[in-house]
């Protein structure tokens, strides 16, 4: 009688019934929308951007980063990309962001101006503190291609 080692045979069938039964779980799963509700669904992240393009204006860190743009585009693509970012119903359809600002030097100190008036904008719009620290977590993924490192 030959000695079979069944223990890797069984931990591979595991293995395969948690990645099928993930998979069902996954597809009944609604998507979490709560920082989507947090921000004021699309209007109050319209309003976070409205606000936002103000301070950018008087900002003279990087207001001229966005001298002669198309002003009401680029609050139209914020507000769907803030709006897809936080679990909305929203499909930004805008340039990829490394295309986007490619022509751009955007300097860590712009980086963060935009960052400090995004949260100025949030607090204006009494986002909660939470929310936003969320907010600016799935925008840290995009900071490589907006800096173009």
């Amino acid at each position: 009688m030959t000695n079979l080692n069944l223990k890797p045979l069984f931990v591979a069938l595991l293995s395969g019934m948690a990645l099928v039964l993930g998979g069902c779980q996954s597809l009944n799963h609604k998507p979490d929308d709560s920082l989507y509700q947090q921000l004021g669904e699309r209007a109050g992240i319209a309003n976070v951007v409205e606000d936002l393009l103000y301070l950018i204006v008087d900002d003279e860190r990087i207001n001229r980063q966005f001298k002669g743009m198309d002003v009401a585009q680029f609050h139209h693509n914020l507000t769907d990309q803030l709006c897809e970012l936080s679990g909305g119903p929203c499909t930004y359809t805008g340039r990829e962001m490394r295309e986007l600002h490619s022509h751009m030097t955007i300097t860590n100190t712009q980086f963060n101006a935009l960052a400090e008036n995004l949260i100025l904008a949030m607090e204006q719009n009494d986002i909660p503190t939470g929310a936003q620290n969320r907010l600016i977590k799935q925008l840290l993924p995009l900071y490589p291609d907006i800096r173009n490192l």
